[in-house]
């Protein structure tokens, strides 16, 4: 029987912790949140030996256990309760060999919860060019832990590691230092007052509002024991701090020493120029431009492919497949709903891998320092942009993130905004439409599409921008609130952390919008398959008797049209059609709107079952979803898909909330349904705004 050791990875920002998870768990990790709380709960398998595996969740950052966050808290309350099924049997503790003094506070500090702990020293390939050099065995004995040596960019160390995690037993559970010596009297009294209780795990609790195991702050019985007031419990906090580093100093005079001159400054030349007030918005510029013209550029191969193949799929199971409901259910709904999502694979792979690079590398950071200058102007706090461009993948995590702002102003106007943003599920309306209406040409070597997909990102942040100011004007916040950013160290990224990066990302964005859009597909399907009444049911007597000389294909898809209007789905789309009529869209594209409320990317799922469910064309060169949306025609004959309409369609979708998910999640952040209800009222007006104002202007 297999044993398995409960593992915590735990260490501040940016000291490579993903990194070392990723070495150690490959992609057999999973993703997600912490029982009633929004905080990711990432976790993973790792192999030991043929006998033994360990479970490792890798715990948000943090810099210390004196919590300042909700993020920060999950990491304390899960070491201090026992009874957590994940509460671990040993603890590792990630540190960064350049940063080893700050990193090592938080190493004490788990020394002092009595847990099994390993210290790893991360990117130790870095140690010669730095100028670095680290007695190991001084420091295992001063820290009383085992030490790993860890270079996950060379493969080194990570075996290593895995022996220690297995013979965890043999690891020392005596603390650094004895904490309790800055104010020896209280914590006498501390324990004398609680003697079952473990003195650390006491003092966490009741210094900060964090839970220890089931008891929390103000279940604890004082009535023995005199209480110190905040500011006192903050001092003392602190004192704590000073004492550690003194010990920590003490330990690093002999066991790491530097050689400033040795040390290279490129990191100090590079700063200035990547924040630099005018070269530093023009390389960002530049970056963004380059990336979405490799989205288009790249990505077109594989998108025709897959489009076509779908279209081959759905034609052979119609030829191949008995005629029949389960069939054309089969064909017209799931085939072609789902590949209206695959499809836009490719492009949605390229948007994470260039993030991932650009997060990796430490290009990130310089961007958010970059962009800060600029947010404090418009209402927002240096911390909004992690959210805002964290919104460019997804706004569900873009929102979560806003819990590291402490106003909660500045807060709630960031939750607000964030979805203008344009995320990766706007991305396949972006890639179906704009080459419908944008024409293929180029300037100075720069593609007219990819530019259009850029200036929608720009023209989405711009809002929310916008958005912020105004929001800000209205309720008048005082901000005092001061933006902190670290600036991790340069590196190439890591293929493997990229791929992993990228491969999980993508997945989880196909599956969870594959679930919706193969429902949807489903009951659109039935939708329009089906229909009340004479006009459905005599729907080839009619056509017929209004239209004598028709081939038998014209005459299909007469009658496949005619079905079409006058099912379910038909006539939730007239009924609708008035509304949307001034935007230039026709009923076919108001079903669209509607269902994809439920997700943007459902937009085109639902038009390529619609198109196929709705068309009886059996040559398969006409048979891909973007040759069906480019040769759809008003009843005037007059096509759909024009500049002005397609222009329309795409502020729409730049500027509506048009997600189920995101909506309940400002919900549960704000904990009331005022603000998501505002949000939805507000950010589709303006999207109907623009869009009438556009199509009007350009028709």
């Amino acid at each position: 029987m297999s044993k398995q050791i409960n593992v915590a990875l735990i260490g501040n920002p940016n000291t490579g912790k993903t990194s070392v998870f990723n070495a150690l768990t490959g992609l057999n990790q999973k993703v997600g949140n912490y029982p009633g709380i929004t905080v990711d709960k990432k976790e993973g398998v790792c192999k030991l030996s043929r006998n033994t595996k360990a479970h490792i969740i890798d715990l948000p950052g943090t810099y210390s256990l004196n919590a300042s966050s909700i993020d920060e808290n999950v990491v304390i309350e899960l070491l201090l309760n026992k009874n957590d099924k994940d509460y671990p049997d040993v603890a590792v503790i990630v540190s960064d060999v350049e940063n080893l003094k700050r990193n090592l506070l938080l190493f004490t500090q788990i020394k002092d919860l009595r847990i099994p702990a390993i210290l790893v020293i991360n990117m130790a390939d870095r140690m010669d060019r730095k100028g670095i050099s680290l007695n190991i065995e001084h420091l295992e004995k001063h820290l009383n832990t085992k030490i790993a040596l860890v270079s996950t960019r060379k493969k080194q160390g990570i075996d290593k590691l895995k022996n220690l995690i297995e013979n965890y037993r043999q690891l020392s559970l005596k603390p650094c230092l004895n904490a309790s010596t800055i104010d020896t009297s209280y914590f006498q009294n501390l324990k004398k007052a609680f003697p079952d209780q473990d003195l650390y795990k006491l003092w966490l609790v009741i210094c900060q509002d964090v839970n220890f195991g089931k008891i929390s702050r103000n279940e604890l019985d004082f009535s023995n024991f005199k209480i110190k007031t905040e500011n006192e419990l903050k001092r003392l906090q602190q004192k704590e701090t000073i004492k550690r580093y003194q010990f920590i100093n003490a330990v690093l005079k002999k066991g790491q020493i530097i050689d400033k001159e040795k040390a290279r400054d490129f990191r100090t030349i590079l700063d200035r120029i990547l924040t630099h007030k005018v070269y530093g918005y023009l390389i960002f510029f530049v970056i963004l431009l380059t990336i979405f013209q490799a989205i288009y550029d790249w990505a077109s191969v594989p998108m025709e492919f897959i489009d076509e193949s779908f279209a081959s799929l759905a034609n052979w199971t119609k030829a191949s497949l008995p005629e029949g409901v389960l069939t054309n259910l089969l064909a017209e709904g799931i085939i072609s709903g789902i590949g209206g999502i695959v499809i836009f694979i490719p492009q949605i792979a390229f948007l994470f891998l260039f993030i991932s690079i650009l997060e990796e590398s430490g290009y990130m950071s310089r961007v958010v320092f970059l962009m800060d200058r600029i947010m404090r102007r418009f209402g927002l706090s240096g911390k909004s942009i992690v959210p805002l461009i964290s919104g460019t993948a997804c706004a569900i995590p873009a929102i979560m993130a806003t819990r590291n702002i402490e106003s909660w102003k500045e807060r709630l106007i960031t939750i607000l905004v964030t979805p203008f943003t344009t995320c990766s599920a706007r991305l396949p309306v972006y890639i179906i439409i704009i080459p419908l209406v944008i024409p293929e040409g180029r300037s100075l070597g720069l593609s007219y599409q990819a530019l259009s997909l850029m200036m929608l990102y720009i023209i989405g942040f711009g809002m929310a921008v916008l958005s912020a100011f105004i929001l800000d004007s209205i309720m008048k916040q005082n901000r005092k609130t001061f933006f902190v950013v670290e600036m991790p160290g340069y590196k190439i990224p890591l293929f493997k952390n990229v791929a992993i990066t990228v491969i999980e990302k993508t997945k989880t964005f196909i599956l969870e919008a594959g679930k919706i859009i193969l429902a949807i597909s489903i009951v659109l399907w039935f939708l329009a398959s089906y229909g009340p009444g004479d006009s459905f049911n005599n729907a080839e007597t009619i056509v017929k008797s209004n239209n004598t000389e028709l081939t038998a294909n014209q005459l299909d898809n007469k009658v496949a049209a005619h079905k079409l209007e006058h099912s379910y789905i038909g006539i939730i789309g007239k009924t609708i059609e008035p509304v949307i009529r001034p935007l230039g869209y026709d009923w076919k594209i108001g079903i669209g709107l509607v269902a994809s409320f439920a997700a943007r990317e459902v937009f085109v799922g639902t038009l390529a079952t619609i198109y196929s469910v709705g068309s009886a064309v059996e040559d398969e060169d006409d048979n891909t979803i973007k040759k069906r949306m480019a040769a759809e025609v008003h009843s005037n004959g007059e096509k759909v898909f024009t500049l002005a309409s397609g222009i329309s369609l795409l502020l729409f979708y730049a500027f509506a909330m048009q997600c189920m998910s995101t909506l309940a999640i400002v919900k549960r952040e704000t904990n009331s349904w005022k603000w998501p209800i505002i949000q939805l009222v507000s950010m589709s007006a303006i999207a109907y705004i623009f869009a009438f104002i556009a199509f009007q202007f350009l028709k």
